[in-house]
């Protein structure tokens, strides 16, 4: 008997999602949800499994959801096509157009070129230096996206200089590996400092609600022990579960430097990318003290770049990947949210949570925890999810008996490391997953993976050390 042809496999894997959907939408609808609730769960839930079945590209799978939504009337047009206009969202393309402005100048190369003579025998040791830099600078930045805008040129800068580029088939020398290693190492820093991230301080401030009282340096002692394990165990993780094809490379460093002083000294356009870079950089860190919007800033420096001549408007008509990404992240962004809104995303997390009322309270506290991990799927921004459901979590977890500073920690600490768990679970993964490097299949499964092995270390090795720095 002969196979299924790819175009009947495709049929069958198509049909399936549309079948969940209709599945969804006719069922009766749960007490404590209205029908727009569910019917848009219905949309969502039927887009997100098209993507992981691998039914439909991603930007397909969201014009048509977002269609579907508009047009059955489930979802107000203003509220379907506010994600267009959403800061994090442009914040994410802006970040695309300048690390193209860092690429073309040659001042990416230089950068790659320089950690590459310091740590670039192996792969594995590039790796590394992406999540060091990365966990030194972290503290400073209150947005990962905006840190992700800082790390994807060096990364990208790195993947090209070994020879690997997602347009000649060589994604997997290096740049594949590279790539997802940028996105891990900002899921894990963000966990590790309390100002690493915007939904830190909101969940420090529901804490407060609940008698919780964490600083930057109890925030810093309760996840330096896990966080630090899981940075230093990460690289070596995925370089055998996703192992780059080029792994050793002993002569690169003398190379690297050879090449160094072969480009000479900065040139005018590498001069002019360092210092708007230097400043949006500086934008960023100091965002919070001087009142700056983070987004402003950005567009700051790509109208520096354009004024500049360093970028012109014919660099822009070669970023079809942008525009794709930016479509498909700006409407899961609000279908998300709308989901949010709509009540949708609390009702499952409180009834979840208080199916564990009267259990014991370690097996509350995994399973709490789990779950918290496991809802991710459902949301594109970690800060709507700490809004939506971290108070919640951490009510029935008391009320369960579990000790609220340890399940504050830890939820606390999830809701920065499960960003990878799909390619849209943080706005900073979208530009590395712009860059092209990873197909959606190898995001979903590399995201589930290193989720799960950051949810069993922050388990195992966090959890007595919470208990011994909190008793």
């Amino acid at each position: 008997m002969n196979p299924p042809s790819p175009a009947a496999g495709k049929f069958l894997v198509r049909g399936i999602a549309l079948a969940v959907a209709l599945g969804i939408w006719f069922a009766p609808v749960p007490e404590g949800l209205t029908p727009k609730a569910w019917h848009l769960f219905a949309i969502f839930g039927a887009a997100i499994l098209s993507v992981i079945l691998n039914a439909f590209p991603l930007l397909t799978a969201a014009m048509i959801a977002l269609a579907a939504a508009v047009l059955t009337g489930t979802v107000a047009p203003a509220k379907a096509f506010g994600g267009f206009a959403n800061g994090s969202v442009l914040l994410v393309v802006v970040a695309f157009l300048v690390a193209r402005g860092v690429v073309k100048s040659g001042l990416g190369r230089r950068l790659s070129y320089m950690v590459v003579g310091l740590f670039g025998r192996s792969t594995l040791g590039l790796a590394y230096s992406i999540f060091l830099t990365d966990a030194v600078i972290a503290p400073a930045f209150p947005s990962n996206t905006a840190r992700g805008g800082v790390l994807f040129p060096i990364v990208l800068s790195l993947s090209q200089s070994g020879g690997s580029s997602p347009e000649d088939g060589t994604a997997r020398r290096m740049g594949a590996y590279l790539m997802f290693c940028g996105m891990a190492s900002l899921s894990v820093s963000s966990a590790l400092w309390l100002t690493a991230t915007s939904a830190n301080p909101i969940g420090v401030e529901i804490g407060r609600t609940f008698g919780l009282g964490v600083d930057f340096g109890s925030w810093l002692i309760a996840a330096s022990v896990p966080a630090l394990a899981a940075i230093l165990l990460l690289p070596l993780f995925l370089y055998k579960i996703f192992p780059p094809e080029v792994k050793e490379t002993p002569d690169a460093p003398a190379a690297a430097r050879e090449a160094l002083r072969t480009m000479g000294p900065l040139s005018r356009n590498e001069k002019v990318v360092a210092v708007a870079f230097a400043l949006m950089v500086s934008g960023w860190v100091f965002a919070g003290t001087l009142k700056l919007d983070l987004t402003a800033v950005a567009f700051a420096g790509l109208g520096a770049l354009l004024a500049t001549s360093v970028l012109t408007l014919d660099d822009f008509t070669r970023e079809g990947d942008t525009l794709a990404t930016f479509l498909w992240l700006a409407v899961l962004f609000a279908l998300s949210g709308q989901l949010n809104e709509m009540g949708f995303m609390g009702y499952v997390g409180e009834r979840l949570a208080t199916r564990l009322e009267g259990v014991s309270w370690p097996v509350a506290y995994v399973a709490l925890v789990v779950l918290y991990v496991l809802i991710h799927y459902l949301f594109v921004s970690q800060s709507s999810q700490v809004l939506a459901l971290f108070g919640v979590f951490l009510d029935v977890g008391i009320r369960t008996g579990v000790p609220k500073e340890i399940l504050a920690f830890a939820l606390l600490f999830a809701s920065s490391y499960f960003s990878t768990i799909t390619p849209q679970g943080g706005s900073q993964n979208v530009i590395f997953v712009g860059a092209g490097y990873l197909t959606q299949g190898e995001l979903y499964r590399l995201g589930a993976m290193t989720t799960a092995f950051n949810l069993l270390v922050f388990l195992v090795v966090g959890t007595p050390w919470i208990l011994f720095v909190t008793r």
